[in-house]
C-alpha cells in the first residue's frame, strides 16, 4: 500500500487541496455577508427565500470546509460579524441595490461557484474532498436552476442577443 491508498481523509492534503478548501470557505464567508446585506435590500418574498437558501448553504459549507481545514491544521480565514436587519424603506433609494440586480449578481455568482466548484474536483485526489465539492456542485446546480426560473417569471433576465434568423449559407 502507498502513502494515498488507504482512507481518504487520514491522507494529507495537498497544496491545491488546501487552497481550493481554504478559498471556498473564504467565498463562502463573504457570499454570508453579502447576502444578508442583500436580504435587507430585497423587497421581493421569492427572492428572499432564495437569498435564505443560498445563505444556509453557505454556512453549511463554512462548517464542513472550516472542519476540513482545522482536522489538517490549516487556520480557516476569520468570519463576519452577522448584518442586523434593517428595514428597506430605511435605504436611500440611491443606495438600494433592486431585485432585478440582486437577482442578476447571485445568478453570475452561482455560475462562478460550479466552476470553482468542477475545478477543486478535477484537482482532488483525496476522494472525500472531490466528492465534498461534487455535493455542492450538485447544490449550486439546483439553486442556479432556481434561480433561472425566478428571474424568467419575474421579467428580470436580460437574455444575451438572440439568433431567431440563421443568415442564407454563401453558396460558391
Amino acid at each position: 500500500m502507498g502513502i494515498l491508498s488507504g482512507n481518504p481523509k487520514d491522507e494529507p492534503m495537498h497544496y491545491g487541496e488546501v487552497f481550493n478548501v481554504w478559498q471556498a470557505s473564504t467565498v463562502a464567508k463573504g457570499a454570508v455577508s453579502c447576502y444578508q446585506a442583500y436580504l435587507n435590500h430585497s423587497g421581493d418574498k421569492d427572492l428572499k427565500k432564495v437569498l435564505d437558501a443560498l445563505i444556509d448553504q453557505a454556512k453549511l459549507e463554512i462548517k464542513e470546509l472550516d472542519t476540513l481545514l482545522t482536522n489538517n491544521g490549516i487556520a480557516p480565514a476569520p468570519v463576519m460579524p452577522e448584518r442586523p436587519p434593517v428595514k428597506l424603506e430605511d435605504i436611500p433609494a440611491g443606495a438600494r441595490f433592486s431585485d432585478p440586480e440582486i437577482a442578476a449578481k447571485i445568478a453570475c455568482d452561482t455560475s462562478v461557484g460550479l466552476v470553482a466548484c468542477s475545478q477543486a474536483m478535477g484537482q482532488s485526489i483525496r476522494e472525500d474532498i472531490g466528492a465534498l465539492f461534487a455535493k455542492y456542485h450538485l447544490t449550486k446546480t439546483a439553486l442556479g436552476v432556481r434561480i433561472l426560473e425566478m428571474v424568467k417569471e419575474k421579467g428580470w433576465l436580460i437574455p444575451p442577443p438572440l439568433q431567431l434568423k440563421r443568415p442564407e449559407p454563401v453558396k460558391v
